[in-house]
């Protein structure tokens, strides 16, 4: 078989994809500078608390703002600024692996704002499940909720895929069972001490439910349905 000598060497990504990869990066990049101390001078080896502190989900600041009914914007914030800071250099490398990998297989399906609600949504819902669900202190950041959002649209497509060719649709769901089964087993090893597998998993199904909202032909099919009752 003859091959394209005029192809790309790595397949084309959606543009969108690259708007969310590429600000990841390079305050991952900015990060890991300072911390080396290639930039920033001394102070800044303490970037990467401060981008925590400034960025992250913290359950804590949420109780005091659910307590007293007070919502400060930039406080808000923080349910789709997380993604963006890690806790290491390797952290956002699997981030963004995943994220190249997946957003690719939704955003050739979804339209551009549909790939960006399901990463936000999926990270929002990720934090405020964690929140809600669990007395938790540790703070939520790192890009895993809202990838795992994408994961939870890309099993959308292969189960939506398998309804109309007539297959069961249960093994859509084998990568994420795979996937929790595992972070669970991690978990208990570690004595239950990282709950954050909690944040990713609501992630999942944040993005597996907003798939039916955000798919193309979504509201064509969601007005018919309210008409037909």
């Amino acid at each position: 078989m003859d091959k394209d000598r005029n192809a790309p060497p790595l397949n084309r990504l959606p543009a969108v994809v690259w708007i969310l990869v590429l600000p990841i990066v390079a305050v991952e990049v900015l990060l890991w500078a300072g911390a080396e101390g290639l930039v920033g001078g001394p102070q800044a080896i303490g970037w990467r608390l401060e981008a925590i502190r400034d960025l992250a989900f913290l359950p804590e600041l949420f109780d005091w703002m659910a307590a007293n009914g007070r919502w400060p914007l930039v406080h808000v914030a923080r349910l789709v600024a997380h993604p963006f800071v890690h806790q290491s250099f390797t952290h956002m490398l699997f981030v963004a692996v995943f994220l190249l990998a997946l957003g690719k297989a939704v955003g050739e399906v979804f339209a551009p704002w549909a790939v960006l609600a399901v990463f936000f949504g999926a990270a929002a819902g990720g934090a405020l499940a964690y929140w809600l669900l669990l007395d938790a202190p540790a703070p939520v950041y790192g890009g895993f909720p809202a990838v795992y959002g994408l994961l939870g649209a890309f099993t959308w497509l292969l189960w939506l895929r398998a309804g109309l060719e007539g297959r069961s649709r249960w093994p859509a769901f084998r990568l994420i069972g795979v996937l929790a089964a595992f972070q669970i087993l991690v978990v208990v090893a570690l004595g239950g001490s990282d709950l954050g597998f909690v944040a990713e998993l609501a992630g999942f199904g944040a993005g597996f439910g907003l798939s039916f909202i955000v798919s193309p032909g979504a509201w064509p099919r969601i007005v018919g349905r309210v008409r037909a009752r």
